[in-house]
């Protein structure tokens, strides 16, 4: 999710060169962008053009380097704390799709407030609210099994609820709950999709020693060709995710959904401890093979959509795979270490030795329990051993390897080789990635559109937490016109 779920703070002043970092000054500037490290109406859209079409015209405040404004204008307040609030409002936008309950969100937003906010309180709740929902349901009145549609949509919000206990679960007293809370959202996860009906196929797609975990998604009515969507989560987001944004919005158009793990995402991170790849296009890849030998997907338009960080990772896919009909970066990102505080990237240097002596003698030993969740949670899907050790209640050792890997996200230099067309989506108060859906729509060449949801109605900030149906419809209402026969 990412969907990253962070607290958007003012950049630190000018670190000190690595060298010389003392523990206060590591420690102020981290502390200062700990939003970063723990990531990821009106619609101001800019028309589709060719390879060298024009871009959108910068917006006034951009243009004159003007103070922004409050960043998230009328976003409603569940928590104090920005960053809980931001997952809170991805729960409770959820609703929209049928992936929770007003009710059941704002009754544990109150129970928590009321505990008083922290990873535990907040982790615990949700747990509670998970369990709760994937209990069978009771009885009917005379003691028959009621209707499966109860359970199916009882199922997607205990999966719902998990996910958002999930995220915090590395900052509580038990951090080595995270795979059984993780194997409890997938269970009822995959219980809702049994209940789909159709029933959703379920597959394990060969990726080098392992196989990816997909839930392949169609409409009911004859087999034949149809749309498909390829629907990619982000750095911390669950399945459940991909059917608030995208899985609901295909199957009511009359399209087929793909819902995949990849490397550093559900299955392949909590359970196989397989972290992230910098090279997406061999994850892409196997997953079109698979779609190509079904009798119900139409080949030549098959999409791929990226959540969060999950728009870097389709867009590095995309420059490399071109049996793609048409991409969506939700949002642009050209580099996902960017979203990380500046005076933690000064201690990453081209000496790994020098980086983790700072790293454990500098930064480490003073972090609060707070800053130590946050690089726990955020170096988990980057590193089997940092995975290990936060369960285990400790930081890792060995920043250097995971940072190479966040640097090697970077798509910059690849945005050019995007034959496909593709939507790049920004939003008004954009937290995590600041500035970068512009630089990759600009660096396109390929058919492109800017779209960017603002608070005007309620679909600012990173994802639009408080609309998916209105960020729902901008991206395949796009997507229908590039699919379109």
């Amino acid at each position: 999710m990412t969907h990253a779920r962070t607290t958007p703070h003012p950049r630190p002043p000018a670190p000190l060169p690595p060298s010389v970092l003392s523990r206060r000054t590591a420690l102020a500037g981290i502390a200062a962008g700990a939003g970063a490290l723990a990531a990821g109406g009106v619609l101001a859209a800019a028309p589709a053009s060719a390879a060298a079409g024009e871009p959108l015209a910068v917006e006034a405040a951009e243009a004159t380097g003007a103070a922004e404004p409050e960043p998230a204008p009328g976003a409603m307040k569940l928590f104090t704390d920005p960053g809980f609030n931001f997952a809170g409002l991805l729960a409770l936008g959820a609703a929209g799709m049928g992936a929770s309950e007003v009710g059941e969100v704002l009754t544990a937003v109150n129970a928590i407030n009321t505990a008083g906010l922290s990873e535990q309180t907040f982790s615990d709740t949700f747990r509670g609210w998970g369990r709760k929902l994937a209990a069978p349901p009771p009885a009917g009145r005379h003691g028959h099994e009621l209707p499966s549609q109860t359970r199916r949509f009882r199922s997607l919000r205990a999966a719902q609820y998990y996910a958002q206990s999930l995220f915090y679960v590395l900052g509580t007293a038990q951090p080595a709950d995270e795979k059984a809370v993780y194997l409890a959202g997938r269970e009822a996860w995959d219980t809702f999709t049994s209940l789909c009906s159709p029933p959703a196929v379920r597959a394990g797609v060969p990726y080098e020693r392992t196989r990816l975990p997909v839930w392949f998604f169609r409409p009911d009515g004859p087999v034949e060709p149809r749309p498909t969507v390829i629907l990619t989560n982000g750095s911390d987001g669950q399945n459940v995710d991909m059917w608030t944004y995208g899985v609901s919005a295909a199957l009511d158009r009359g399209w087929n959904a793909l819902v995949y793990d990849g490397p550093g995402q559900g299955q392949l991170l909590f359970v196989e401890e397989i972290p992230f790849t910098t090279r997406w296009e061999q994850v892409v890849a196997p997953l079109i093979d698979w779609l190509d030998r079904r009798k119900d997907v139409d080949s030549g338009r098959i999409a791929l959509t990226g959540l969060s960080m999950g728009g870097n990772l389709v867009a590095r896919a995309a420059a490399f795979e071109h049996r793609l009909a048409a991409v969506v970066c939700m949002p642009g990102c050209a580099s996902p270490w960017l979203a990380f505080d500046k005076t933690l990237r000064d201690v990453v240097t081209a000496d790994k030795e020098e980086t983790n002596r700072n790293w454990n003698e500098e930064v480490v030993p003073d972090l609060s329990p707070q800053l130590a969740f946050a690089v726990k949670k955020r170096f988990e899907i980057f590193s089997r051993e940092a995975l290990r050790e936060a369960r285990a209640g400790r930081v890792f050792k060995d920043l250097w390897t995971p940072a190479q890997r966040v640097i090697g996200l970077d798509v910059t230099a690849l945005v050019a080789k995007i034959r496909t067309p593709t939507l790049v989506l920004d939003y008004e108060g954009e937290q995590f990635y600041p500035g970068q859906p512009r630089q990759v729509y600009d660096l396109l060449r390929a058919r492109r559109e800017y779209v960017k949801p603002t608070g005007a109605t309620g679909a600012q900030l990173h994802c639009s937490p408080m609309a998916p149906q209105q960020h729902c419809d901008v991206v395949f209402d796009w997507l229908a016109d590039i699919l379109h026969r």
